[in-house]
């Protein structure tokens, strides 16, 4: 079951959508009513039950730059993969706000990873544990999915970052540069405006290293990360720096480079749903 809806964000100052996917082909009441008169194409004694508070593992899946909340699930099979895994979607509408707390006021990082997560775990069936919430995306998403789970390691067992090149970084100093570039000053604005000053980058939340520094001085347990990147991205320089800054970091890591991979749904839908059906450490079951 795909739905979307909109709600007024305290955090955001203004109503939002969001698409949600409750897995639902797979369940059936329990009752006596289709006795003998079932679909033989409904395979009613394979499926499981419905239970007054059964709960779902949830992944949160950031969209790309452009796009919106439904685009994900126009271009790719992603649906059909959390069908078949008994998982949760949930895609917010964050604009193309890299997934933020902007420079210009608006708290993106905190929509997402704070209140969201309050308002899906009232109005649907998504286990508020940390070990059943993941957060995954691809582009700008990859990148918010990224810096979300370092800021908020709480909220997440699990990151998939696939192709997400562009904002946070854990090399603070190349944000820096990138801010101060005549590409990003006089042909994407919105990324200066977005970020706020170069010189004061390093040591903030878009800076992952120094976030990661903090998280692990104190003990926090961080999730498990998993970068994704196309062997053909024009992105490939910068994702590949970041995965070597990781790497010098005491994080649990996995980067899958693709031979012949794009910046495009080509790629995207393949690891989508390679992402439900064997990346994250899924249980594949109501709870």
């Amino acid at each position: 079951m795909k739905l979307r809806f909109n709600y007024r964000s305290e955090l955001l100052g203004h109503y939002v959508d969001v698409t949600v996917v409750i897995p639902t082909n797979n369940y059936r009441c329990e009752t006596d009513f289709f006795h003998g008169n079932a679909n033989p194409v409904d395979r009613r004694d394979e499926k499981a039950v419905y239970r007054t508070g059964m709960k779902f593992q949830t992944v949160y899946l950031i969209h790309g730059g452009g796009d919106d909340d439904t685009l994900p699930y126009r271009y790719s099979n992603v649906e059909e993969a959390a069908e078949r895994n008994h998982v949760m979607l949930v895609t917010p509408d964050i604009t193309n706000s890299f997934g933020i707390n902007t420079h210009y006021g608006v708290r993106y990082m905190d929509f997402v990873c704070e209140e969201l997560p309050v308002v899906i775990q009232t109005l649907f069936p998504s286990s508020p544990a940390r070990e059943d919430n993941f957060i995954m995306g691809f582009a700008m998403g990859g990148n918010a999915a990224l810096g979300m789970a370092v800021n908020h390691p709480e909220k997440y067992a699990a990151c998939i970052d696939m192709s997400g090149g562009i904002g946070m970084t854990f090399c603070p100093e190349t944000l820096a540069e990138e801010l101060e570039s005549d590409h990003f000053k006089y042909q994407f604005p919105l990324y200066r405006t977005s970020f706020g000053p170069s010189e004061e980058i390093i040591g903030s939340e878009y800076d992952l290293r120094a976030v990661t520094e903090r998280h692990l001085k104190n003990g926090t347990r961080m999730p498990d990360f998993t970068i994704v990147l196309g062997s053909e991205e024009f992105i490939r320089k910068r994702v590949e720096a970041d995965v070597e800054a990781m790497r010098r970091l005491p994080l649990n890591l996995e980067f899958i480079l693709v031979e012949g991979g794009d910046h495009d749904f080509k790629l995207w839908n393949e690891y989508l749903q390679k992402a439900l059906d064997e990346m994250l450490p899924l249980k594949r079951k109501a709870l």
